[in-house]
């Protein structure tokens, strides 16, 4: 199966691409950067760092067409949409990591998602996707005696807050409890807040220096705590699961997936 990555010689993109290169049954198909780039013509592989791959930096996915099966897009929302549309017009699945997408922006993927087959996940990350089934349990079982409150650090350069994993912590847990994240849910605190209310659901958000990411949920009740905690050290976990992603879409019909689908952990 042929991989397009788009964003190649972004900090992402570069992970993205040594991901593929290592991946049995996958491979480059074609790299694509902003139009204008100085990198355009330059060889993927040692874009990346890894060394020649025989595939050149393009400026656009017209130019890459012919040369993949797959588009792997961790870029931005405006950016991902037009992409899908592409895929959509020419047959091409997608694995899409963007985050920061409004309701509406995710529901124009969906349009797409009529005619191809996308993955969609706002984290990739094989682990993360394990902490969200045990969220899930764990909300279920501790009910509404239990305070919830997410924490999520990133580095200095993320532009969206919370972060998309946080938030699809948020609203599993909102879920199970039988609550409307979207109701419940507070976006940090200051002031004179009063008391905490008894459904809602905290977020508090850390930016700084180079942290890949991490998430804590908490479910605080009276005499105990219980803290779920995931920590990324480097984006190749995201890169890895990712590939896992488009090598399970080799073959499915169109509609959209997310990481639950690809590791088989829906009931």
């Amino acid at each position: 199966m042929r991989v397009a990555i788009i964003g190649a010689a972004g900090r992402m993109g570069k992970v993205l691409i040594e991901a593929v290169d290592e991946a049995e049954g996958l491979s480059l198909g074609a790299a694509i950067v902003e139009p204008g780039s100085s990198l355009v013509g330059a060889d993927a592989g040692e874009v990346a760092g890894i060394g020649k791959m025989g595939v050149a930096l393009v400026s656009s996915l017209d130019e890459a067409c012919e040369a993949f099966d797959v588009l792997v897009d961790f870029t931005f929302p405006d950016l991902t949409l037009a992409n899908a549309r592409f895929c959509q017009d020419n047959g091409k699945a997608m694995v899409i990591g963007t985050t920061g997408m409004t309701d509406a922006e995710k529901q124009q993927l969906a349009l797409a998602a009529e005619s191809v087959p996308v993955v969609f996940a706002p984290n990739m990350s094989v682990g993360v996707n394990v902490v969200l089934n045990l969220l899930r349990t764990a909300a279920e079982v501790l009910g509404d005696d239990y305070d919830v409150e997410i924490i999520e650090a990133h580095h200095r350069h993320k532009k969206d807050a919370p972060s998309g994993t946080a938030l699809r912590m948020g609203e599993v847990v909102a879920d199970a409890l039988g609550r409307d994240l979207a109701e419940c849910a507070v976006y940090g605190r200051e002031g004179f807040t009063g008391e905490r209310s008894q459904k809602e659901i905290g977020f508090e958000t850390i930016r700084g220096g180079d942290v890949v990411g991490d998430h804590t949920v908490l479910f605080a009740g009276i005499g105990e705590r219980i803290e779920v905690t995931h920590k990324a050290s480097s984006r190749m976990t995201f890169a890895k699961g990712a590939v896992r992603a488009a090598r399970w879409l080799s073959g499915r019909p169109a509609g959209l997936y997310d990481m639950q689908d690809v590791l088989a952990l829906k009931d």
